[in-house]
């Protein structure tokens, strides 16, 4: 059962104060961890993609945006739709993830400097002092540091999106999206499953 995103229209916004709350304090970028978690939760609890078809901000965002351009977009490749790219996307998932653990428990440990400033694709820094209208205190360096990291993911699978939204179809970045490949490989686990005799 599909469900129409157009009940949800304005959950773009939960995308755009997720990235204006990184300017408030980058330790809101915690709080990105809900659109890793949530998703998996109603995933078992439904049996169905619940938060891709219903939930999801990004995916409202890109068919806001990818609304601006669709009279002159292109037809997505085919290898975003049957080829390799859900896998690669989900591999930098993986290793996005494995990176953040990581260098975070190094951190921890004081083996490394922690990182302060935002990177896209996990390699390119951009350098320069991220704006914060407040700083709180008392946080340890190891948590700065995760939270510039998962805001580096969020903001790249963003930027990602966007592009992809305008230059194609509104929400091709779905197609692609490590979040629904992990869905889908668990609803096909399950079936599989099920449909084994006893």
């Amino acid at each position: 059962m599909k469900i129409n995103l157009r009940n949800n229209r304005f959950l773009f916004f939960g995308t755009l104060l997720f990235f204006t709350l990184g300017f408030v304090n980058i330790h809101f970028a915690a709080l990105g961890f809900i659109c890793m978690i949530l998703p998996m939760v109603l995933l078992v609890r439904d049996k169905r993609k619940t938060w891709c078809q219903s939930y999801c901000p990004r995916a409202n965002l890109f068919t806001k945006c990818g609304r601006i351009t669709s009279g002159c977009s292109y037809k997505t490749p085919k290898l975003f739709i049957k080829g390799p790219m859900n896998s690669i996307m989900l591999a930098y998932f993986g290793i996005s993830l494995f990176v953040i653990i990581i260098s975070t428990i190094m951190v921890a440990k004081g083996s490394v400097e922690p990182m302060k400033y935002l990177r896209f694709l996990m390699i390119i820094p951009l350098y320069g002092e991220m704006p914060q209208l407040f700083v709180f205190t008392g946080f340890p360096v190891w948590f700065t540091h995760m939270a510039y990291r998962f805001y580096s993911m969020m903001m790249t699978t963003t930027i990602l999106g966007l592009i992809l939204a305008i230059v194609y179809k509104p929400r091709t970045w779905c197609i692609i999206c490590p979040i629904a490949t992990i869905s889908e490989m668990y609803l096909k686990g399950r079936k599989v499953k099920n449909e084994k005799p006893a």
